[in-house]
């Protein structure tokens, strides 16, 4: 019976694609990208409307790009409340984790970002498939013993293009310049890198078109153009995965887009969609979603859809 549920699971998960394959030979299709929540007083209902919205579009998936927002606190009753709805949520649901979802939880003056990211884990990121009716199969970095405890890592595939996400928070990554205080960015690293390496390993291999990384730092933004940073700052907690990913960018044949949160990057991405340094592209995702097309047949590969009207402004 469990083998059966699995099965049907499965066959479940790829009915978007085919819904959006056309005559196109399921060469063209589209997935939607919810932006992270900004404000508890307004965005709860932003969230719902958006998930109403993009239940209604024919998408291959939905990534919910953060879980909450700062001003919300960290408490199980928030946490569970956006399960609850992610639940509902017809297309296959997949989230990626922001800063404001653990980083900078506190406990009064204590910082319970490591305690916070353990419960999100249970919560959130546990099984081979994603939330929604229209489930999508994930494999995950917790899968290999070494990395066991890094399950918010995921990775599924459609067509020729591979979609992971990879847990960068926005805060710098997490990383701070006191001595002796950097233990979880040091094993998230090593984890990352690893899972990072993977992926280009599966793109390369199977001579794939695309890679789509959702985090919600953008490792490629330098102190020198961001509003956020003195300048003699380096953004010292990305140097390393941004080392990693432009020396994979230029041993790819394919596109590399990275779709993002990070609100250092918000004044020079504002209004520009998708921009592009070679083969590699960043989003910023404004609110409250958007929708991006996978083209095989394009050569940028990735275009951003108009951005949504919101429903309350929408003629009958």
């Amino acid at each position: 019976m469990k083998k059966n549920l699995s099965t049907l699971l499965f066959c479940a998960s790829l009915l978007p694609l085919l819904a959006t394959a056309g005559n196109d030979n399921v060469a063209r299709f589209s997935f939607g990208v919810i932006a992270k929540p900004l404000n508890s007083h307004t965005d709860s209902t932003l969230l719902k409307e958006s998930l109403a919205e993009s239940d209604a579009d024919n998408l291959a998936f939905v990534v919910v790009n953060g879980i909450k927002p700062g001003n919300e606190p960290c408490t199980d009753t928030v946490y569970q409340e956006r399960k609850s709805l992610f639940d509902t949520a017809k297309n296959g649901l997949v989230v990626s984790v922001a800063a404001s979802d653990w980083a900078t939880c506190r406990d009064g003056k204590r910082s319970i970002a490591f305690e916070q990211m353990s419960r999100l884990r249970d919560m959130f990121f546990s099984g081979d498939f994603s939330f929604g009716d229209s489930k999508i199969v994930l494999a995950r970095q917790s899968a290999m013993p070494k990395f066991r405890n890094y399950s918010e890592n995921m990775r599924w595939r459609i067509n020729d293009v591979v979609f992971a996400t990879l847990n960068l928070p926005a805060n710098d990554n997490n990383y701070t310049n006191a001595a002796g205080r950097n233990s979880e960015y040091e094993d998230r690293q090593i984890a990352n890198s690893d899972w990072l390496q993977r992926i280009f390993i599966t793109a390369k291999v199977n001579k794939l078109d695309g890679i789509v990384l959702f985090c919600d730092g953008d490792p490629l933004i330098r102190a020198e153009h961001s509003l956020f940073f003195s300048s003699d700052s380096r953004r010292k907690g990305f140097a390393d995965i941004r080392k990693q990913i432009l020396a994979g960018a230029a041993k790819f044949h394919g596109k590399i887009l990275i779709v993002h949160n990070d609100d250092a990057a918000r004044h020079a991405s504002a209004g520009k969609g998708i921009i592009w340094h070679g083969n590699i592209g960043t989003l910023h995702v404004d609110g409250p979603w958007r929708k991006v097309t996978v083209d095989a047949s394009q050569p940028a590969l990735f275009s951003l859809a108009s951005q949504p009207m919101p429903m309350q402004a929408r003629t009958p």
